[in-house]
């Protein structure tokens, strides 16, 4: 993190002091015990500076970001766990790979954007150095980003949607005892056990998002505990009424007798990449290189899942064979389907009766795609795996340029 010194600070060096003595000459009284008095006022200051940052940190909060003058720019990555390796496996795929010499070193490289540093981080600490300035960029959680970002009109979203991490952020009580017949946040919230006195008590490690969603919801009578792990145990032991948590499958709070509820659920989450607005608008050439990263994204999310499949069709005309095509809605592809002639030699001449079909599929619609193709006299079917998708233009480029007012 960088520490910004004071002014008074920054005006502290030995220049600002009297001239020194000569060399092997003694310093008169007044002059070392105005040298030593002015260094003691500096240390004072750098201590003061330094606890300064540290009470920041220690309370969840960020120094406002400055645009510190390097060359290189900063992309932070999670350096542990499942979203560490799906977001390298995401920037392979984009042909971004990330050298890392030693994986103990928290600083590699992208050999594809040479003016770029990856920092691994732990997920909140990404988000607090992107609001500092010692960051650019990052991938994380939209989760991680909403409880500590706090909303911070710094952080901007570039990509809300990387396709991993998913996962949602909800209110869960147990299955049993005064909450058995309890469905909904509403029939919580109008629960006569709470009070003033006695509030309904939610353990959960989210501790900005939790009082926001209940404020937000009309719930007065709550407390928060804070908690970091194993807070599916929290209602069993007595320590909490309800939890506050990331969801995936579920399959945790059933094994412990745990219920999500109607309306409880705070946020939907996946792997987002966020950028610090000023970092973009001031740092040279960090939008650029936001612009490559964000084309090679898009092309290869819009390719994921999609096939190209190819087939041969008799036929007297391509326009016929478009027509055949098209009666089948699932058959259109992106902007409609390619139709070429395929030649062949017949008795010495050179002549068409067939033509190829290529259109591109989604793999959910695939197998009934190939039938339709068949049905309408389709044969020879071929089918391949898209890994791009290159648009005229990157959609979220130009949402992203008017976010930033250039």
């Amino acid at each position: 993190m960088s520490i910004l010194l004071p002014t008074n600070l920054q005006q502290c060096p030995s220049s600002s002091l009297s001239p020194s003595p000569p060399l092997f000459s003694p310093p008169s009284p007044s002059t070392a015990f105005a040298v030593v008095g002015t260094r003691r006022r500096c240390l004072r200051l750098v201590t003061s500076c330094v606890s300064s940052v540290q009470s920041s940190v220690a309370n969840g909060s960020a120094p406002a970001a400055v645009v510190v003058e390097r060359d290189q720019i900063r992309l932070g990555l999670p350096s542990k766990g499942r979203m560490a390796a799906d977001s390298i496996d995401l920037l392979k795929d984009c042909q971004l790979f990330v050298k890392q010499v030693n994986p103990r070193q928290y600083v590699a490289q992208i050999p594809q954007l040479p003016n770029t540093e990856v920092w691994f981080q732990r997920p909140k600490d990404i988000v607090r150095k992107l609001l500092s300035g010692d960051l650019d960029l990052g991938i994380v959680g939209l989760d991680t980003l909403s409880e500590y970002g706090q909303e911070n009109e710094d952080l901007i979203i570039v990509h809300e949607a990387l396709n991993f991490g998913d996962c949602h952020l909800s209110i869960a009580i147990p299955n049993y005892g005064i909450f058995e017949n309890i469905k909904s946040l509403k029939e919580l919230a109008q629960m006569p056990q709470w009070s003033e006195e006695r509030p309904l008590r939610v353990a959960t490690g989210f501790t900005y998002l939790g009082p926001k969603f209940m404020k937000e919801n009309g719930i007065k009578h709550v407390t928060f505990s804070t908690a970091d792990g194993a807070l599916e145990a929290a209602p069993a032991m007595g320590i909490a009424d309800a939890i506050l948590d990331l969801v995936s499958s579920g399959t945790t709070l059933k094994e412990n007798n745990l219920k999500e509820i109607e309306g409880g659920v705070v946020l939907e989450s996946q792997a987002a990449l966020v950028a610090s607005r000023r970092a973009l608008t001031e740092r040279k050439g960090a939008l650029n290189t936001v612009h490559e990263i964000l084309e090679r994204l898009e092309a290869h999310l819009k390719a994921d899942g999609q096939f190209t499949v190819v087939a041969n069709m008799r036929g007297n005309s391509a326009e016929e064979v478009a027509e055949r095509v098209l009666s089948q809605p699932s058959l259109s592809g992106l902007q409609g389907p390619t139709i070429s002639p395929v030649y062949c030699t017949q008795n010495g001449q050179v002549s068409v009766d067939y033509y190829a079909i290529v259109i591109c599929v989604p793999k959910k619609a695939l197998y009934d795609s190939v039938k339709q193709l068949r049905a309408i006299g389709g044969s020879g079917v071929l089918v391949s795996p898209l890994t791009y998708i290159f648009d005229e233009d990157t959609p979220r480029w130009g949402q992203l340029l008017r976010n930033l007012g250039v």
